[in-house]
């Protein structure tokens, strides 16, 4: 991988090729160990977290640049990918960013040639819209960008500290989740290709954020009808083994083009 100041230099290349003023920014969605999770990154040197972002080629539409970086973050293509909110505050350019931007341009250390090119442009008031992504933890590589040290899975319920409106845009992202569940793939897209009664359940409430009843639960799911029943899941006595559960991917296509239908 190239250093940071080779990095510096091939952004301020990069920089007269992007859209001014506009960005993406990724809430890439993973569900592992009961959990509904979210892939941040953090950057080098600095305890402070943020979403997989970038900028916008100037002959690239917002959808490739959001897949561009879903790509690039997770090595994944061709996984559920939805444009939700397009946050415009004033106060996105507040102060916090400014010293954010200070700490970026401390990290890499450009030229005074390149730093007023970079800083430029960095001071720019940003408009970024939002997608969130539906992704299997399992398939996923997470990847760091050049800025950022790790790449990782946080639990939505236990975020660290993030930068500007990240946080927001996590929120107004979980906020379209639980509006829309009946019309987005939500568990074929976040649970294995063979799960249990109660995987399916948890995934509901770790999105809804409060407990279902268990038998009702059940009761509702398979009177829909796009589940395929399989083998139990053995671990210890026979009687007691869930069966595990796999998606018919026919009927659940089906089904969300009207909305499911599942009353929770």
């Amino acid at each position: 991988m190239a250093d940071i100041e080779s990095q510096i230099k091939i952004l301020k290349d990069l920089i007269p090729k992007f859209l001014p003023g506009h960005s993406v920014d990724c809430v890439i969605f993973g569900y592992e160990d009961k959990e509904l999770k979210v892939l941040l990154l953090n950057w080098k040197q600095m305890d402070i977290w943020a979403l997989p972002g970038g900028f916008i080629f100037k002959d690239e539409s917002m959808d490739d640049a959001a897949q561009r970086v879903l790509e690039e973050r997770t090595g994944l293509s061709s996984i559920f990918l939805k444009q939700f909110h397009t946050f415009g505050k004033i106060q996105r350019s507040d102060h916090s960013q400014q010293e954010h931007h200070k700490k970026i341009m401390a990290l890499m250390k450009p030229s005074k040639q390149d730093r007023k090119i970079v800083i430029d442009w960095f001071d720019h008031r940003f408009i970024t819209t939002g997608y969130f992504a539906l992704t299997d933890i399992r398939k996923a590589t997470p990847r760091p960008d050049f800025l950022s040290e790790k790449c990782e899975w946080k639990s939505v319920s236990e975020l660290p500290e993030l930068i500007i409106d990240h946080a927001e845009i996590i929120q107004q992202a979980m906020h379209q989740l639980k509006i829309q569940l009946n019309y987005l793939p939500i568990g074929i897209s976040l649970l294995p290709e063979k799960f249990t009664m109660i995987d399916l359940q948890k995934l509901y409430e770790a999105i809804l954020g409060r407990p279902l009843e268990r038998s009702n639960f059940q009761r509702k799911i398979l009177k829909l009808g796009f589940l395929d029943r399989h083998e139990k899941l053995m671990s210890g006595a026979a009687n007691k083994a869930p069966y595990l559960y796999s998606f018919n991917s026919t009927k659940y296509e089906e089904l969300l083009e009207e909305g499911i239908g599942f009353r929770y």
